[in-house]
């Protein structure tokens, strides 16, 4: 089946996926693009996000303290030129936003509310009620439709990037409803398929974040940048995962231990709740190694009191909190006290990009969580996220429309050998009746619990050393991972064996990265390194995909007019 050739091709349909393809519309007359996304792009995670996105909107604010808070809580490895152009480019995104009709809450006199976040010196986050994300993808998603130029390809899975002469010049697709192998060819293509937090146990991520383009990437060639960096967020439901939004702690709610103490005070007495998260993450491990929590079914908790609210506020501000304790684990936050505990939320690291997203191989672009810009350094500040997905998925989908203008359409035939090729690998592995023993589950469930022990909050040397000897015998055992359904159509446990190979690509970057970081920074946490490393690693750290597990490079982290301090609140 031949395919119409596109100028740019996004893989992912979240919200860096569809600013992009925005972008690359407005971009010329006569551009063709096409979105591919693995669920119908209302259901992308970004759905989910909750408490609110950054931007410079009041008289008390500027851009150089939006740059200095980013800085500082990336514990300095951001990138400051990076950090410099999204603080200038995140307001007039969110402006554009508005003007899309995403509703944001609003303020008596009209202006766009704003409230505190974790980490910023001032109230700088705007939000829309608790249920942010849902509106910003449903104004980008609204406003993507009024383009002709746009085709989507929803519930279409891609399962390898196609380089012909070291370029880009598609992607090979598993169509989810026929099971058929098509080569979609583009001249430019976008990653944006979000994180992978799926290789950990105990995650905020939905189902679908698996590390899908950070891997097709990787197995490409391209090395993914920073990926010991993962982020855990203090406040999670236990059993669930699910996200307490940290607008409850910036609305005024209180962390208390099982001795009713406000424990923070003890951490980050300058801030209290609205600390860095990875700073709060580690403070409950120090809280449970005190004996100061409490013991429940899943395992340890503190509590997330909003009572002292009210619930009016409750109600008007964070009414999807409510509605989440009241419906997965019977509590009504205007009374009780919500049991919270640190979860995996989010990846700093991601593909290796460029300041517009490009990455290495010709016609290969990346934003928002799949890429590591870098924003973000060694730690995300809430409510940064929403606002690098609009304006780094603004910059790729230009810089990618501007690339194809020049770039020479992909070559038919090649596509199609590679197509078959593909075809021809996946029927082969795992569609074929063979002597194969190894189970989806079992490997997915081991490889998250090395994950866990080994590459959790804390690290140390002889855990990730374990944990990649782990992962090394997981993936030989994938090899020979078997499927009960060998059929075409919406075969789910072919698209399950298929996320967990790219989810152990994931965690072996992850593993070996923070095995070769011998330093304290951010939410890298060495038990056996405490102390932060500016001497030797205030740089970047690259994993490029080697038949013997990851290699890894460095690169020298970009300081721009804000220079080292020790990071204290």
């Amino acid at each position: 089946m031949d395919m119409p050739a596109h100028d740019v091709l996004l893989v992912g349909g979240g919200a860096a996926g569809l600013r992009a393809a925005i972008a690359a519309a407005q971009a010329r007359e006569g551009i063709n693009i096409g979105v591919v996304s693995k669920v119908y792009p209302m259901r992308s995670h970004t759905v989910s996000a909750e408490g609110g996105t950054a931007a410079v909107l009041r008289e008390y604010d500027n851009l150089d303290l939006h740059a200095y808070d980013t800085i500082k809580g990336s514990d300095f490895l951001a990138d400051q030129d990076v950090v410099e152009a999204f603080v200038k480019e995140a307001r007039d995104e969110i402006i554009q936003l508005e003007h899309w009709g995403c509703p944001w809450s609003r303020d008596p006199d009209g202006r766009v509310s704003v409230r505190a976040f974790g980490g910023m010196s001032v109230k700088r986050t705007l939000f829309a009620a608790d249920k942010t994300g849902f509106h910003m993808l449903h104004a980008l998603f609204q406003t993507s439709l009024k383009y002709d130029a746009i085709t989507r390809y929803d519930e279409w899975f891609v399962t390898s990037l196609l380089i012909d002469d070291g370029k880009a010049c598609g992607v090979a697709a598993l169509n989810l409803r026929s099971g058929g192998i098509h080569a979609i060819p583009a001249k430019a293509v976008i990653i944006c398929t979000g994180g992978g937090g799926r290789i950990f146990p105990f995650t905020t991520n939905a189902a679908i974040k698996t590390g899908d383009g950070m891997a097709l990437a990787y197995r490409a060639g391209c090395p993914m940048k920073d990926m010991e960096f993962v982020q855990y967020h203090p406040t999670g439901l236990p059993g669930t995962g699910i996200l307490m939004t940290e607008a409850s702690r910036g609305e005024g709610g209180h962390l208390l231990n099982s001795e009713g103490e406000r424990y923070l005070s003890e951490y980050v007495p300058g801030k209290m709740e609205l600390g860095p998260r990875d700073i709060l993450s580690r403070a409950f491990v120090h809280e449970m190694r005190a004996g100061r929590v409490f013991e429940g079914t899943y395992g340890n908790y503190v509590h997330l009191d909003l009572r002292h609210l009210g619930e009016k506020v409750i109600n008007e501000k964070l009414p999807f909190v409510r509605e989440l304790t009241r419906n997965y684990v019977g509590i009504d936050p205007v009374h009780e006290p919500i049991p919270v505990r640190p979860v995996v939320h989010y990846m700093m690291g991601g593909v290796h990009t460029d300041i517009n997203g490009a990455m290495p191989i010709p016609g290969l672009f990346a934003a928002g969580e799949a890429a590591c810009v870098s924003l973000n350094g060694a730690n995300r500040l809430g409510s940064n996220s929403l606002s690098e997905c609009l304006v780094f998925g603004a910059r790729a989908g230009n810089l990618a429309a501007a690339y194809a203008a020049e770039a020479e359409p992909p070559r038919p035939g090649t596509l199609r050998n590679m197509a078959r090729d593909e075809q021809n690998r996946i029927e082969t592995k795992y569609l074929r009746p063979q002597n194969r023993s190894e189970r989806i589950d079992d490997i997915r469930s081991e490889m998250q619990t090395a994950m866990e022990q080994g590459a959790g909050i804390y690290r140390t040397q002889g855990e990730l050393k374990e944990t990649c000897e782990t992962l090394r015998k997981l993936k030989a055992r994938y090899d020979t991972v078997g499927l009960d359904d060998r059929s075409g159509v919406f075969n789910t446990e072919l698209i399950a064996a298929l996320e967990l190979g790219y989810m152990l690509d994931v965690a072996e970057a992850v593993a070996h990265s923070a095995l070769h970081r011998e330093e304290s920074r951010g939410s890298h946490a060495r038990s056996d390194f405490e102390m932060r490393n500016d001497e030797h690693y205030l740089q970047h750290s690259l994993a490029y995909r080697t038949e013997d597990g990851p290699r890894i490079d460095y690169l020298p982290a970009t300081i721009t007019r804000w220079q080292l301090e020790e990071r204290k609140y």
